[in-house]
């Protein structure tokens, strides 16, 4: 399942009234960003990404070029560059967005992205409803159980075999 990661404009301003500007980035592979890496910067609308990723790659073909390096090793870098945009624009999306000072607010796996949408704001509104909300702390579930807690069945640890062997052999120096 993708895994998406929710941003708002900034941490104060993560209310009902502002969330037609939430952001959901889907972590993975961006196929369109390796196939047509500039024009899915530009409509993206990554500039400083895209100003980086030109001059990049003519630096890398120049470079390579003055070295005397054949076509075939020039193309292989071409597309190293492209797998590389690929498998990073989802990073290169989040790194803008908190360049432009945005908060992330929460992390969803969902299967595409109205289910992430759906499943974000089911859980975000329940939290909407207090005067003390913190958009910064988004319930994540409950806390993990610990080993204090009496009466409950995980705080005693499960009893040892009547022999005190733990394994796969039932006696201590059996043959195997």
């Amino acid at each position: 399942m993708p895994v998406y990661t929710v941003h708002a404009p900034s941490a104060y301003a993560a209310d009902l009234r502002s969330t037609e500007k939430f952001v959901f980035v889907r972590d993975g592979f961006h196929v369109w960003a390796m196939i047509l890496g500039p024009l899915w910067l530009l409509w993206n609308r990554l500039w400083l990404v895209t100003i980086g990723w030109i001059i990049l790659t003519a630096a890398i073909e120049v470079g390579l070029s003055r070295l005397g390096v054949g076509r075939i090793t020039i193309w292989s870098a071409g597309a190293l560059i492209a797998l590389l945009m690929g498998l990073e624009a989802a990073s290169l999306q989040r790194w803008t967005l908190s360049r432009r000072r945005w908060s992330e607010l929460d992390t969803v796996v969902a299967d595409d992205e109205e289910a992430a949408e759906r499943r974000f704001f089911d859980r975000w509104t329940v939290g909407q409803r207090g005067p003390t909300y913190d958009p910064l702390t988004v319930d994540r579930g409950g806390p993990p159980p610990t080993r204090q807690v009496p009466g409950q069945a995980f705080s005693k640890p499960p009893p040892l075999p009547h022999d005190g062997i733990i394994g796969l052999f039932p006696e201590p120096g059996a043959r195997r």
